[in-house]
């Protein structure tokens, strides 16, 4: 199972450990830091209007829905206050209809006031009860449940209130009944002047049912209360009837309003209040905010989802193309420093090609000196008797003879690398060019006991080529095969004829390999397989230009732990074949 540091590492870019640094000067900048940066701007400029609209739409919603719920609170706590005040003022205008529409004799007759009291129940109904009170405050005539005949009322504060403004609406208390109920009086005038209430007792249940009836949502609580705060119909969370809620009691107003407060659980409630007109009620719908806000915390939490989706997908497109760009910006750069390293390494050569011109120059001199005096020399001994049947000293001649030729040879290579020279065409027998250069590692091959085996079948053609050239090729294919192999490993040199026009060389080693991402990056100037270890990318370089020089084709085939191949394809005749 791959492990979280190797996902890390595959999606890791690739300009991740590329820094500036005091001896990497010609790096144009930080990648790292600039990828960094390009990432906060891009993120930052992509993230931010969505993060702007996102609190202004909630901010919309959340005003438009406080909006809604205060217009709604206001539309249903007027039209439950008019329905309150139309069910009060509707038993206030019966009381003042039958004082304009009865004689007082019928009123103080018992039957007459019980025939009304009927009357009152079956036209409007929540009548319990209807008294006679005289200017006094006696009760002279009583009809109803209750024994309440000869009650005096003249201590009481309804009975003042209703003879001086004419009409009164009471709390709901429960005086000489022991039940709550509320009273309605109206005030009449006798043809002797004197005055009398009219005083009607009217049931709550039909008064609890208008404010039960209300449509509320679950956590929402309606109900009545006096001026005092004490309640006047049931609540589902403040009480009962006479228990004083723990609410403030909102400022008169002539509207229907909506206040905020605290209940007393420490919940942010709204209030939608109305005072009831002709009466001490007021009407309160008590709604908690967290209920009233339910839609928008819903609605924030689904565009705060949306938000943190948008932003993910975001950060991921801004990764990737900023990835792709600064990596972009990295393969750039390298690509210009390797340029810059060929340009000066062709500077170095160049100076390496003149420094060799100028040593082969001085070496030629002193050699032909030596090659002049060397052939005077076995000229003279040839004369002499005593000389001329001396053949060691005569191969002793030879040898010196050879050395200065192998030396000019030598010269005429470092002219060629510092001048170009038209390649000298001769014909060659490979098996011997294949010996000589593979003689030079005869003593290495012996120290580290290397195989080599030469394969150069007789029916090889003599070829026409350049000498110095396939010296060259070969040599620096040997040289890498011995690179790349250990002790015990053998060397196959295999020459073949292809056709009538071309020969192969197959130089292969039992080493360690080359990957196969690197075997079409091995003839590149200046890359090289083991830099770790001195090289420096050029030997395969410029072989792959001599044979390209010598018009032949060269291919390589390697396997980690089994080897490698190079083969090398020549034509027999140079001059017959179209240059390239």
């Amino acid at each position: 199972m791959m492990e979280f540091k190797d996902i890390v590492t595959r999606f890791k870019p690739k300009f991740w450990h590329t820094e500036t640094s005091p001896f990497n000067s010609q790096i144009l900048f930080n990648y790292r830091r600039f990828w960094l940066l390009s990432i906060f701007l891009r993120f930052t400029i992509s993230v931010a209007p969505m993060l702007i609209f996102l609190i202004m739409n909630l901010s919309l919603a959340r005003t438009a829905l406080q909006n809604e719920n205060y217009l709604r609170t206001v539309r249903l706590t007027s039209n439950a206050r008019r329905t309150i005040a139309y069910f009060l003022e509707e038993r206030l205008d019966a009381l003042k209809f039958i004082i304009q529409e009865t004689e007082f004799q019928r009123l103080k007759d018992p039957v007459g006031l019980f025939s009304i009291l009927q009357n009152l129940k079956m036209g409007f109904g929540g009548f319990v009860d209807v008294g006679l009170i005289n200017d006094s405050g006696l009760q002279i005539n009583y009809a109803g449940p209750f024994d309440l005949a000869g009650r005096n009322y003249r201590d009481q504060k309804w009975f003042r209130e209703c003879y001086e403004t004419g009409t009164y609406i009471s709390d709901v208390f429960l005086g000489y009944r022991r039940l709550p109920h509320l009273i309605a009086a109206v005030k009449g005038s006798i043809q002797d002047g004197s005055y009398y209430l009219l005083r009607a007792t009217l049931d709550i249940t039909k008064f609890t049912q208008i404010v039960s009836s209300l449509e509320l949502s679950e956590k929402s609580d309606a109900f009545l209360c006096n001026r005092e705060g004490l309640l006047q119909t049931p609540s589902k969370y403040y009480g009962g009837i006479f228990e004083r809620i723990d609410l403030p009691i909102p400022e008169y107003s002539p509207h229907s309003e909506v206040a905020e407060a605290i209940d007393r659980a420490g919940n942010p409630v709204s209030i939608g209040y109305a005072y009831i007109e002709k009466s001490p009620y007021i009407l309160m719908l008590v709604k908690r905010n967290q209920e009233i806000m339910k839609g928008w915390y819903s609605l924030r939490k689904e565009m705060i989802w949306l938000f943190w989706g948008c932003t993910v997908v975001t950060l991921i497109v801004v990764l990737s193309i900023s990835t792709f760009m600064v990596n972009k910006i990295y393969h750039a750069d390298q690509t210009r420093l390797s340029a810059m390293d060929r340009l000066e390494g062709t500077s170095r050569l160049a100076s390496i090609g003149r420094l060799a011109a100028g040593v082969a120059h001085e070496i030629n001199n002193p050699l032909a000196v030596i090659n002049e005096n060397a052939g005077l020399i076995k000229d003279l001994f040839i004369l002499k008797k005593e000389y001329k049947e001396d053949p060691q000293l005569l191969e002793l001649i030879d040898t010196i003879l050879e050395s200065v030729e192998r030396s000019g040879e030598i010269t005429r290579e470092l002219l060629g690398f510092a001048r170009h020279f038209e390649p000298k065409i001769q014909p060659l027998q490979l098996h011997k060019v294949i010996k000589e250069v593979v003689s030079f590692y005869k003593k290495e091959a012996l120290y580290r006991n290397i195989r080599i085996n030469i394969d150069v079948p007789e029916d090889i053609p003599v070829i026409h080529s350049d000498h110095g050239s396939l010296q060259q090729i070969f040599l620096s294919l040997v040289n890498n095969a011995f690179q790349a192999m250990k002790g015990g490993c053998q060397l196959d040199v295999i020459a073949a004829k292809q056709d009538e026009k071309y020969v192969t060389v197959s130089i292969r080693d039992n080493g360690c390999g080359i990957p196969e991402d690197e075997q079409k990056k091995i003839f590149e100037p200046f890359y090289s397989t083991k830099s770790t270890k001195g090289g420096t990318g050029l030997g395969l370089s410029i072989t792959y230009g001599l044979v390209q020089k010598l018009n032949g084709d060269i291919s390589v085939h390697s396997k980690i732990g089994e080897g490698t191949t190079f083969t090398v394809r020549l034509p027999i005749n140079l001059e017959g074949v179209t240059p390239k």
